[in-house]
């Protein structure tokens, strides 16, 4: 049996599908390829401990356990294969979407959030063994509250509705069928900042003293964004630094 064939584990609700895979490794029952999906999810992760809100079976909730066989040092590269990766399939889905990756792995469609990415790595020594890839993607909503107005689903997207277990096998089998090659550094990153949301743009950041504009160039090897301030100083932001501003 190959990872692909591995099956997939459905839950109808659980608290986070990357805390079910994690608890697996701590069992030494996770396996490459490991899936679980969740039509619930009451305590999902989003980036830097935020919670990803979904409606009852509108979104897919997902999480893939994958044996890395790259070093400590690529863990961005390997992100930003996965990210690129979710984005490439949604653009092959429906070519009307305009899909674009916010930095670091947000999914980004019509310039609205439709996904987002969580990665969790287990690290024995100097070794990385497991890497859990939680997804969290807006399919079947029809509208969002107001707190979230840059906000989006496919189904807002392309006025159609999607059929969510479609979108899960081909991500998967994409995800697992990549992420078993070796990292091309030069390959990823170019691919990855051609699906820059806002490159060449200018973009409002914040931290807690002040608000300010800078012109979006591109995303480095480590993850960091460079940017050109107002005064035409080079900077590298570094994820969780600094805040993105919604406009």
């Amino acid at each position: 049996m190959t990872f692909t064939e591995n099956p997939i584990i459905y839950l109808d609700c659980i608290d986070s599908t990357n805390n079910y895979a994690m608890q697996m490794i701590n069992d030494d029952k996770a396996f490459n390829g490991l899936t679980i999906v969740a039509n619930k999810q009451t305590n999902g992760k989003g980036q830097r401990g935020k919670k990803w809100e979904a409606p009852d079976g509108e979104s897919l909730l997902m999480s893939i356990v994958v044996l890395p066989k790259h070093t400590i040092s690529e863990q961005f590269l390997f992100n930003a294969l996965v990210t690129y990766t979710i984005a490439k399939v949604l653009k092959e889905l429906d070519r009307s979407y305009s899909i674009a990756i916010k930095w670091p792995n947000d999914i980004i469609i019509n310039d609205k959030k439709a996904g987002g990415i969580l990665i969790e790595n287990v690290l024995k020594g100097t070794k990385w063994t497991h890497a859990i890839i939680g997804f969290g993607l807006n399919i079947l909503q029809e509208s969002f509250p107001p707190e979230l107005p840059f906000a989006t689903s496919l189904k807002i997207a392309s006025g159609k509705k999607v059929d969510k277990k479609i979108i899960l096998e081909k991500i998967r089998l994409e995800l697992l069928y990549h992420l078993s090659q070796p990292i091309e550094k030069e390959t990823i990153l170019f691919s990855y900042n051609n699906m820059l949301y806002k490159k060449d743009l200018k973009q409002t950041f914040k931290n807690e003293n002040s608000e300010w504009q800078a012109q979006i160039i591109t995303v480095l090897e480590d993850g960091t964004l460079r940017v050109c301030l107002e005064n035409r100083e080079i900077t590298n932001y570094q994820h969780g630094r600094v805040i993105w501003v919604y406009e």
